[in-house]
């Protein structure tokens, strides 16, 4: 009995010590969120299909996600008999196709952006292209068309910058595209041959645009595409506008008043670095945009493919917390890292173009632990491996 007793008083110490440390281990957890590649997302496609380029990513009412990819395939993939993936492809949250679709002859050349309304249709556009379309969520009906095909807004019509900037009917290489919830306007990030926000009704009917080229505030960088290249809404009605080679993020009203800038990674693209430098002329550290699922959406999400980096920010302040990713091919790793999704769990998609061309996913896990966090372009950074705190 004394053995027993003996015992089970170690048994207690031992357990009371174990939630000690572990109370220790948590308080030392820092303020960056943690997320982990899940490597088996998404499972391999039928038909030895390959997707192409993947210009943009976005995700539905069900969490199904959608990417969207130019069908490019290599010389040597045709070679060896690989087929090109449909242009649009539909994921379940485990991974699995749930439905491709997609003709490249009625779609937009170089499919750039995709974005889902509140009707569960997807909105796609084309950095080649004069047009943004919608198009029913089984791919089976072209709802509306913004632009002409093959036709931009240019003094020739030809697509490129520099653009003409002002038409009402026809777009110039659109990079992305936010529907408003309230009342179905149409919000286009009119940004590799135009540098505007242009605005449509819930008919495609012109209501307004602003932007121009140039780096005072409320302008968009002067070369280099992208100039806007993300359009994204938060759940105040801001929208959160890419200025790509200015490494920003410019944030408006619907109107077009400018409300705030945040500064990303000065010095990446053709912005000056912080110490007065030239730009590293290097895509670019503000590509895309997304928020945290919770209600009051505490974290922001921003694509530096740059850096190859994704930033985490505190949404309120700007400011960023830390970061994830580095280059390479490996899960996790990135390889012109492009645009971004979340689902309402939280689970973070992202989008690989040009020599990247895949998607991945990364779900969260609390917060990174102190120890496991580096330093890299002077901001918290670590690896989203599993395994990270054994």
């Amino acid at each position: 009995m004394r053995i027993r007793k003996t015992v089970l008083a170690s048994l207690l110490a031992l357990a009371t010590l174990l939630a000690a440390l572990d109370g220790v281990a948590s308080a030392a957890d820092s303020n960056v969120p943690r997320f982990l590649v899940d490597p088996y997302w998404p499972k391999p496609l039928p038909d030895r299909w390959v997707t192409g380029s993947v210009g943009g990513i976005c995700i539905d009412t069900q969490d199904h996600t959608f990417g969207v990819n130019r069908s490019d395939l290599t010389t040597m993939e045709q070679n060896v008999g690989k087929q090109p993936a449909p242009a649009v492809i539909e994921y379940d949250s485990d991974g699995n196709m749930v439905n491709a679709w997609g003709d490249p002859k009625l779609m937009p050349k170089s499919i750039h952006g995709c974005f889902v309304d509140k009707e569960n249709n997807i909105w796609i556009g084309g950095n080649a292209d004069g047009v943004v379309q919608k198009w029913s969520h089984d791919g089976k009906t072209l709802l509306l068309q913004i632009g002409r095909k093959g036709v931009c807004d240019n003094s020739d019509e030809k697509c490129g910058e520099p653009g003409g900037n002002g038409s009402p009917l026809l777009l110039n290489e659109p990079a992305d595209i936010a529907v408003d919830d309230q009342n179905g306007d149409i919000y286009i990030a009119d940004g590799y041959g135009n540098h505007r926000v242009v605005v449509f009704d819930a008919k495609g009917k012109f209501l307004r645009q602003w932007g121009e080229a140039g780096t005072d505030r409320g302008l968009f960088a002067v070369i280099g595409g992208g100039h806007p290249h993300c359009a994204v809404f938060d759940r105040d009605g801001l929208l959160y506008v890419c200025d790509r080679g200015n490494d920003r993020i410019e944030v408006f009203d619907k109107v077009g008043a400018l409300k705030r800038v945040i500064m990303v990674r000065p010095g990446t693209a053709y912005s000056p670095a912080p110490d007065g430098s030239p730009g590293r002329k290097a895509i670019g550290s503000a590509l895309d945009v997304a928020f945290s699922a919770d209600p009051e959406q505490k974290y922001m999400y921003v694509v530096d493919a740059g850096n190859e980096a994704l930033w985490i920010l505190d949404h309120q302040s700007g400011q960023i917390l830390g970061g994830f990713g580095s280059a390479g091919h490996s899960a996790g790793e990135f390889t012109l890292l492009h645009m971004i999704a979340v689902d309402s769990k939280g689970n973070l998609y992202t989008s690989e173009t040009v020599d990247g061309r895949r998607l991945q996913k990364f779900k969260p896990n609390g917060f990174v632990p102190e120890n496991r966090l580096r330093s890299y372009m002077g901001s918290p950074h670590y690896e989203p491996w599993p395994g990270l705190s054994e």
